[in-house]
């Protein structure tokens, strides 16, 4: 069986339409706030959603290698921050997801303001089959990398 040009595109968009939204659900239904490093990987998803968007409304066939590298993008991402979880190689300096930026000086000196904890990208916060979320979020992004480049060499 073979697939179309339009079809592999729209694989590829939907792969990443799920592992964005599943990071969100996580987030958001799970309660697993995410760290700087699992935020990065999901631009490039966002990214690979428009870039499909475009293939799939316009029929242009080169925009499929930019949804490749987006999806390379995103496992790149993962793999540095599945060698950071592992304690492989050290992570970023700013590698956490509460910030104080965009508050006041009153709500900093406030004893009772929600500042949110850090999130540390070298803490497993969930994992299946002994594969942390950023391992997963590489290896399916990899397969859809793959998907792309199909789709960008069929004729």
């Amino acid at each position: 069986m073979t697939l179309s040009r339009q079809t592999l595109i729209l694989l590829a968009t939907l792969g990443s339409v799920g592992l964005l939204g599943g990071a969100f659900a996580f987030q958001y239904i799970g309660g697993l706030a995410p760290c700087q490093l699992c935020l990065w990987q999901r631009w490039p998803h966002a990214a690979a959603i428009l870039i499909g968007v475009i293939a799939l409304t316009t029929g242009w066939r080169g925009v499929a290698w930019a949804g490749a590298l987006a999806a390379l993008a995103t496992a790149g991402i993962g793999g540095f921050h599945v060698g950071v979880e592992q304690g492989w190689w050290e992570g970023l300096a700013t590698c956490t997801a509460g910030s104080i930026s965009g508050l006041s000086t009153a709500d900093l000196l406030n004893p009772t303001a929600d500042v949110a904890a850090p999130v540390r990208c070298d803490a497993i916060a969930w994992e299946m089959l002994g594969i942390s979320m950023a391992g997963w979020n590489m290896i399916l992004s990899l397969g859809l990398a793959g998907i792309w480049v199909a789709a960008a060499r069929k004729g």
